[in-house]
């Protein structure tokens, strides 16, 4: 019975909204300047120039501008009234919540995440039909698949995907689980490799997860370990590793959103209190060596050591399996393409940032485009591997173009996840929601300044959740917490910290992140088990992180918060493994 309620309820929640969306007027009447909040969005005719686009401000005798050179719809502000009477309000976060309930209930993610963007819809036009499918389609959907960022992300999916396959259908991976067999004897050796080799990564938070979860896979499926810890390994060393390195997109992107140029100098002097991301990877080491497993992921480890069953459920990438005679492949054949994959990248990254134009190492990281990056690089990594497979007649050229399309079908379930996480955070953009939440903020910070490192680190946490967005939320809370402290308080840098480490954490847990997501498709997991397997995890960091933040704000020096936060994270690790061995033991 459940189970079928189960099933049905993201029909009879689909339902509900549509028969909403059909039947209600009474939520059209009334004035959306009497709602809370600023009600002004950006121009879309004039994209906030106040500009008139016909005559660019040069004709005076233009007809649209009547020679005032000023855009018609906003009289030159670049700002108009939202059509929403839902903006900036509480409910521009209600798609994201119902998305993320749906798709933990009833492990769905497509029709739970389908949904919230529908609601979003509703209640960008005011539940009125013909504007609810315009904005879902026109406005969120389509413009989602057609940034030229997130084509690229997709294009550099789908060339991975296409040289995992290659390098299945060689022997390398196979190759590589044999060597790793030899060499790492141990589930507790497999699980520090994939950690220790995800810290090394740290360039970018996707293709850290992509890269350690092609490499790891066959030494980790060697040691029986499930793909739901796999997954969990992968992305607890993608955004917590970037937000804590120097050289990262994710250090460019914190010194972007920092003023007077001291975006660098603050993201360093930031690290030490990046509690969330310390104690993250703090955490996957004392889990790996104490062998500590609780909630569903116990589950998933149990079925994998004592059945061999990796999955515990369904397996969306099972068409990439190949069968590859045994002996066949060298280790080379995986590593040698990885290698390659990672230098392009790194210089396609450069590249974007104008590396080769002039600029300097760090100026290019600082200013490139992972998406442009990724894909170029990709792109080359590729070309290279077809090359390099026919001088060393690993298969035929026939065998190797079928690898395209087998590549693109197989990342398929994260192209389509991707597709409608990009959707929803459009639906909630488009309702106003990170400005309600920045006018919350602002309102509330001077009355507890104390606390505020805390109660930030929360707001993050739920914002960058909601939201499936780490850097939108940081990039929204960051410039709130410069407003409020000057930079020579100590609580500036703790807060700053606190914005970090809360948009990491909610885009930790998050099932509409990208990171997320990546991490899924990199392990090759059901992304849903990934994502309820990973939740304990992240919720019992993120509740030693709270209370650091807690006594760093009444004592912001590093050398004393950090340590108590290393003592209580290793504490509440030994006693979940006191707890786990009393109940193996009874």
């Amino acid at each position: 019975m459940r189970k079928k309620l189960r099933r049905l309820l993201p029909l009879l929640a689909l339902l509900v909204v549509l028969g909403a969306a059909l039947s209600t007027t009474a939520f059209a009447a009334g004035n959306p300047m009497d709602e809370p909040g600023s009600k002004m969005i950006e121009c879309a005719d004039c994209g906030t120039t106040g500009l008139c686009m016909t005559c660019y401000g040069h004709d005076s005798a233009c007809a649209d501008c009547g020679g005032t050179f000023q855009c018609a719809a906003c009289n030159g502000t670049g700002y108009v009234e939202s059509p929403s009477h839902f903006y900036n309000t509480f409910w521009a976060l209600l798609p994201p919540v119902i998305a993320i309930a749906l798709a933990l209930i009833t492990k769905e993610v497509y029709s739970s995440l389908f949904i919230g963007i529908l609601v979003g819809g509703l209640l960008y036009s005011n539940f009125q039909f013909e504007g609810t499918v315009l904005h879902v389609f026109t406005e969120g959907i389509v413009p989602s698949v057609a940034n030229s960022y997130n084509m690229g992300i997709i294009i550099f999916l789908v060339i991975l995907g296409a040289m995992v396959c290659l390098m299945n259908r060689a022997g390398g991976s196979a190759a590589f689980g044999r060597w790793a067999q030899t060499h790492i004897k141990s589930r507790v050796g497999a699980q520090l490799a994939t950690i220790i080799l995800g810290c090394l990564i740290f360039i970018d938070d996707y293709f850290n997860c992509l890269t350690v979860g092609s490499v790891m896979r066959p030494v980790t499926d060697k040691h029986n370990i499930s793909r739901a810890k796999l997954s969990y390994l992968i992305d607890s060393t993608a955004a917590p590793i970037c937000i804590i390195a120097p050289i990262s997109s994710w250090a460019a992107a914190v010194a972007g959103f920092a003023e007077d140029g001291q975006g660098l100098n603050l993201f360093i002097r930031a690290i030490p209190f990046n509690f969330y991301a310390l104690l993250t990877i703090l955490t996957m080491v004392g889990i790996a060596i104490l062998k500590i497993d609780y909630g569903p992921m116990a589950k998933h480890e149990r079925n994998a050591m004592e059945n061999g069953d990796l999955f515990s459920g369904k397996n969306p990438y099972a068409m990439m399996e190949e069968e590859v005679e045994e002996g066949r492949g060298r280790v080379i054949d995986l590593v040698l393409p990885i290698l390659v994959l990672v230098v392009c990248c790194v210089i396609g990254m450069i590249y974007s940032g104008g590396f080769f134009e002039g600029a300097s190492f760090v100026e290019a990281f600082s200013g490139s485009d992972a998406s442009v990056g990724l894909m170029l690089g990709s792109a080359f990594a590729l070309v290279f591997t077809f090359i390099f497979y026919m001088i060393r007649r690993s298969m035929t050229f026939g065998s190797m173009m079928s690898c395209i399309p087998e590549g693109f079908k197989a990342m398929v379930p994260a192209i389509l996840i991707l597709t409608f996480a990009w959707s929803l955070k459009a639906m909630t953009d488009s309702l106003g929601a990170k400005y309600f939440v920045r006018d919350f903020v602002y309102s509330n910070a001077e009355n507890v300044q104390m606390f505020l490192p805390a109660i930030v680190f929360i707001i993050g946490c739920l914002l960058a959740f909601a939201t499936g967005t780490s850097w939108g939320t940081f990039g929204m809370l960051i410039p709130i917490v410069q407003s409020v402290f000057p930079m020579d308080n100590p609580l500036s840098i703790v807060c700053i910290s606190a914005c970090m480490a809360g948009a990491v954490c909610g885009d930790h847990c998050s099932p509409i992140s990208d990171t997320t997501i990546m991490a899924s498709a990199g392990a090759q997991c059901d992304h849903v088990n990934h994502v309820s397997t990973q939740l304990p995890y992240a919720i019992t960091v993120a509740s030693v992180s709270f209370v650091s933040y807690v006594i760093a704000g009444f004592v912001p020096k590093a050398y004393i918060a950090l340590p108590i936060a290393l003592v209580l994270m290793v504490a509440t690790l030994f006693v979940i493994h006191t707890i786990q061995k009393k109940r193996v033991t009874a």
